[in-house]
């Protein structure tokens, strides 16, 4: 029998499952990971984290099956990550994430150089912290000694993959994401990365997801528990894997991903760049995904909980927030804790409390928090919607989904029913079976949604459908005012 490797270098954790095909899933493991932010608005983690978890998880997993049965592994992560080498292969300093928004003033200068209406059609995504271009330009001006030593430029599951197979390559969303990819021919272009003052040999060879990079060396079999020989392909942007494994292929669905950022996905078959968003490919073949992502989401509340909880757990909070009416009692919060990036693309955004009174306790704090994020996901759709994309059947996934709280303020505030995905593992699962395609096991893209089964529907409450009008609308309203 057929045994895949998924896993998912993601933001607060990495994660990996087994599956056995056609339909079955195995076990999976997590291990977590420490975002660091050493100034406002930086956001930064350890490479080396990301490849100790991966040791960890697969020798925990491959103990469940029989090494030879495993054909394939695919890596998901977090886009557009930045990671540095120098000649040696030795990592230079930690990656630059990519809600990083340390880069303002490099994009205020990107602009100034180009024709940002010409550069959204050539690259399929507007000048914004996005790009890597801005970052490495700020790493010239503020590190050049690290600078001056960079080898090689490449994204999270490209460095987890180097470490398994020894070949340095960027996967096709990365390089799209960082914008050194021309829509035309879908190569990347050597004038687009010299933008970002490097030669274009520091920049590893694109790759494709599905195709096979290479196979576990025996160094990386000898660091992991992993067969040696076993084929790696080229690999999955996190939020694009998680898309695939919710069964989001047909115009109309839309996915609500609410993981360590809140991502809003849709597919098509058409590129319709524009610059309030960002534009990635489908793992299906031909097939495009237009998405938001914001800069924080599960990590927004991870960090409430951390610095305001005072030991009190998500779900603790969870109770007391459904205890409070919708609208906060008047409470609002703006969640631009590290700037924001879609639709705002606001690298000097900040997150701000408002409205609140001796009578808000931390319940009213929390559930303003989760309103936030929905009425993010709110101008999202809006923005979907002007582009000419039709937005029909919600899906949830991903560990907020599981809060009954949130999910019935999102309704709420989009005033449509959402679907939960049940047993939806996240990123992992569509990396897996990205690999599943690439080593040939299989050539049926949908068959990956017999692994997700849908959940409850949460139908939208019509009576808070005037306060979440209006709360949207001084949300809106509340970021205009306080951008100066």
């Amino acid at each position: 029998m057929s045994v895949v490797l998924g896993l998912d270098i993601g933001t607060t954790s990495t994660v990996g499952i087994l599956i056995r095909l056609p339909d079955r899933a195995v076990a999976t493991a997590s291990r977590p990971v420490t975002l660091s932010s050493p100034h406002p608005g930086w956001a930064e983690e350890d490479p080396g984290q990301w490849w100790s978890n991966v040791g960890e998880i697969a020798r925990e997993l491959i103990g469940h099956v029989r090494p030879e049965d495993l054909r394939a592994i695919g890596v998901a992560g977090m886009l557009p990550a930045v990671v540095l080498l120098d000649e040696q292969g030795d990592l230079l300093r930690p990656s630059i994430q990519q809600s990083d928004g340390r880069c303002g003033a490099e994009v205020v200068a990107l602009k100034r150089e180009l024709d940002e209406k010409d550069f959204l059609k050539r690259a399929g995504n507007g000048i914004n912290q996005q790009l890597v271009a801005p970052k490495l330009r700020w790493l010239a001006a503020h590190e050049p000694e690290v600078f001056r030593r960079i080898a090689t430029v490449f994204g999270s599951y490209d460095y987890v993959n180097w470490k398994l197979t020894g070949i340095r390559a960027v996967e096709q969303n990365w390089a799209l994401e960082a914008g050194f990819t021309d829509l035309a021919n879908h190569a990347i272009a050597d004038d687009l990365v010299a933008l970002a003052g490097i030669a274009r040999a520091v920049l590893p060879p694109r790759s494709v997801a599905h195709h096979v990079l290479g196979r576990v060396t025996a160094a990386a079999a000898k660091e992991t528990g992993l067969p040696e020989g076993v084929p790696v392909v080229g690999g999955a942007a996190d939020l694009i894997a998680s898309a695939l494994g919710a069964g989001v292929v047909t115009r109309g669905d839309v996915l609500l991903k609410f993981g360590g950022s809140v991502d809003v996905l849709i597919a098509t078959d058409r590129a319709a760049p524009d610059p309030r968003l960002y534009l990635d490919y489908h793992l299906v073949p031909g097939l495009y995904m237009p998405n938001g992502c914001m800069a924080t989401g599960g990590s927004g509340l991870n960090w409430f909980v951390d610095t305001f909880g005072g030991g009190r757990t998500h779900r603790a909070l969870d109770v007391l927030a459904g205890r409070i009416p919708a609208g906060s009692e008047g409470a609002a919060i703006l969640p631009y804790f590290l700037g924001e990036k879609t639709p705002i693309h606001d690298p000097e955004a900040r997150g701000a409390f408002t409205g609140l009174t001796l009578a808000h306790g931390i319940g009213h704090l929390w559930r303003a928090l989760l309103e936030a994020y929905a009425y993010a996901i709110r101008h999202h759709i809006e923005v979907l919607n002007e582009i000419g994309h039709p937005t029909e059947r919600y899906l949830a996934s991903d560990g907020g989904a599981a809060s009954d709280v949130w999910m019935q303020i999102a309704a709420d505030v989009l005033q449509t029913p959402i679907r939960r995905l049940s047993g939806h593992p996240g990123s992992c699962l569509g990396a897996a079976w990205t690999a599943a395609i690439g080593a040939g096991l299989t050539q049926d893209w949908m068959g990956v949604t017999r692994f997700v089964s849908t959940g409850a529907l949460v139908l939208p409450n019509a009576a808070n459908a005037e306060v979440y009008r209006e709360g949207y609308a001084r949300f809106r309203d509340l970021y205009r005012r306080l951008a100066s």
